[in-house]
C-alpha cells in the first residue's frame, strides 16, 4: 500500500497493491498490520455501502459531531465519483479548505479521512457503488450536513444542478451550523 499525503493534514490517498493476471485481480482493501506500519491506528467498527443509479447524484457534505465524529476509509467499487473532503476544524490552519479526488473501480484508490472533516461525493457515472469503513458507529443525534454549494466553501463540484436528497438540499450553511470540531 502506498500512502500519499494531500494538502489537508491527516487526509491520505491510499493506493493498494493490485495483483492481476488473466483471471482478474486481487487486492487487500484493509490490513490492520499494514495500516499500523504506515502509522495509521484506527479501529473500524462499521462498514457502509451505498448505490446511486445515475450520474450527477451528490451526497454530502456529511459528518457527525463530537463525541461521535468518524474517521472514514472510502472507496468506489463500481463506476466513478468525485470525492470531496472539507476541513471543518475551527482551529486548523486549513479550516474551510477542501480537496477533491477521483475514486473509481478502475483506479482502486481509497481516501482516508480523519475526524473533523466533512465528506461528500458526486457520481461521475451511472450505477455507482461506494463503500466505506468508519471508526465510530452511526449516531442519528450527531448526524450533520453542510450545504453542498455553500459559497463560503466554494467547492467546485463541476455541476450546477446535481441530484440531491431533501436533507442535503436543506442543509445549513457552515456559518449557521452547530459543527463542534476544534
Amino acid at each position: 500500500m502506498k500512502a500519499i499525503e494531500t494538502s489537508l493534514p491527516g487526509v491520505f490517498i491510499l493506493e493498494p497493491k493490485i495483483f492481476g493476471d488473466a483471471r482478474g485481480w486481487f487486492m487487500e482493501s484493509w490490513s490492520t498490520e499494514k495500516m499500523l506500519s504506515a502509522g495509521f491506528d484506527f479501529n473500524f467498527v462499521q462498514d457502509n455501502h451505498s448505490f446511486s443509479t445515475q450520474k450527477g447524484v451528490l451526497r454530502g457534505i456529511h459528518f457527525q459531531n463530537n463525541p461521535y465524529a468518524q474517521t472514514k476509509l472510502v472507496r468506489c467499487t463500481k463506476g466513478a465519483i468525485l470525492d470531496v473532503v472539507v476541513d471543518l476544524r475551527k482551529n486548523s490552519p486549513t479550516y474551510k479548505q477542501w480537496l477533491s479526488v477521483e475514486l473509481s473501480a478502475e483506479n482502486y484508490k481509497q481516501l482516508l479521512i480523519p475526524r473533523g472533516f466533512g465528506h461528500g461525493f458526486l457520481t461521475l457515472t451511472d450505477n455507482v457503488e461506494f463503500m466505506y469503513k468508519v471508526d465510530n458507529l452511526y449516531n442519528a443525534a450527531a448526524d450533520r450536513s453542510i450545504r453542498w454549494h455553500d459559497p463560503e466553501l466554494a467547492v467546485n463540484w463541476g455541476v450546477e444542478r446535481p441530484t440531491v436528497s431533501e436533507k442535503d438540499a436543506n442543509a445549513p450553511l457552515l456559518n449557521n451550523s452547530d459543527c463542534n470540531f476544534e
